[in-house]
């Protein structure tokens, strides 16, 4: 009996230092979490597993605002956040490095090694090497009040000129390493230029505005366009034969080097952005809103004038085109190339 009584008095006792010991050891177990993330972090190095996931060169959200010929049949083109792709004859699509990441409105190229590209910011880049490198131009002319570089035109002999906001209207004759203005800042923006033979400019602009140097951007003359809206784009076949093109639909001619301008009635009015003129096709070539196109076969009586879009479902909208023998590379919300039948998009990630 006494034995029996014993160990029912020592069965409390042991009940109360297990209590103990798991009390200490619940009231432990934070600080130990602690102790070991601490020595985690500080100790132990995580190791990368897989390879790390590089972004393709050409994005569903880039814009490219420009395009032109580069070396080896390559094409250049200028986009947002700072990009300059190279687009090869495969269709293969790589970015070429540049020290900005502010979007580029436009390139164009002086031959297989020099081009420049221009853009918002009054950012001007320009390569020596076929676009493998590219530099910043220093010291470009700017405005207290707004600042940015719509289209760049290359000529002959290193000379470019470009356009832009608050009257933009500079030059450089060097392959674009320095920049001078040709006129002083005034309230309007100057969406594209023309460079013809014997220093001869002519620029257009917002409000139908045109403006025309016959000696290299010394004295200026201010032309009457028969339109008030906003002229986009202009080029010539020639010194004398040139196409405007602007908001609204809106197509102008010139014979005259630019002097005087006759619109041309085209039964469409959406928004044209870019002309060229295609001597392989003997083809005045127009792009715009909406998938329009617009062009005009050259013909005993001048051109013959005709319209359309891409493709029943194919609304983009492109800045910019550019000839490639038969067909045309489109740049603007996506990037492809037209044959006159069918519209072919590269492919983005």
């Amino acid at each position: 009996m006494n034995n029996r009584a014993s160990l029912r008095m020592e069965s409390p006792t042991r009940s109360n230092e297990k209590l103990r010991l798991s009390n200490l050891l619940v009231s432990a177990l934070p600080w130990t979490i602690i102790v070991g993330l601490l020595y985690a972090g500080l100790f132990i190095k995580p190791k990368a597993v897989g390879g790390s996931v590089t972004p393709p060169a050409l994005e569903r959200r880039d814009r490219v605002y420009g395009i032109a010929h580069g070396e080896g049949g390559a094409l250049l083109a200028a986009a947002s956040n700072g990009k300059i792709l190279v687009i090869d004859a495969g269709r293969k699509v790589t970015r070429q490095a540049t020290p900005v990441d502010l979007s580029l409105q436009d390139i164009a190229a002086f031959d297989a090694r020099h081009a420049v590209a221009v853009g918002n910011d009054n950012v001007i880049l320009y390569t020596e090497d076929g676009g493998k490198h590219w530099a910043r131009a220093a010291d470009v002319p700017r405005s207290q009040v707004a600042n940015k570089l719509n289209r760049v035109r290359t000529g002959a002999n290193g000379v470019a000129v470009a356009v832009g906001e608050m009257g933009a209207l500079l030059r450089s004759q060097d392959y674009g390493k320095t920049w001078q203005r040709l006129r002083e800042e005034e309230d309007v923006a100057w969406n594209d230029v023309a460079i013809l033979d014997g220093g001869v400019y002519v620029v257009v602009g917002e409000f139908g505005k045109i403006l025309r140097s016959g000696d290299g951007g010394k004295r200026w003359e201010k032309e009457q366009a028969p339109v008030e809206g906003s002229l986009m784009a202009t080029a010539f076949r020639d010194a004398s034969y040139g196409v405007a093109v602007g908001l609204d639909g809106v197509v102008l001619t010139s014979s005259d080097g630019g002097r005087n301008w006759t619109r041309v009635e085209v039964p469409a009015h959406d928004h044209l952005l870019d002309v060229l003129w295609n001597a392989d096709k003997s083809e005045w070539f127009a792009v715009g809103a909406l998938g329009r196109w617009v062009s005009g076969t050259q013909g005993a009586d001048g051109p013959q004038w005709k319209t359309g879009v891409l493709g029943e479902h194919t609304l983009s909208w492109h800045t910019r085109v550019l000839a490639a023998g038969a067909a045309y590379w489109l740049a603007g919300a996506d990037v492809g190339v037209w044959n006159g039948r069918q519209w072919t998009p590269l492919d983005s990630h």
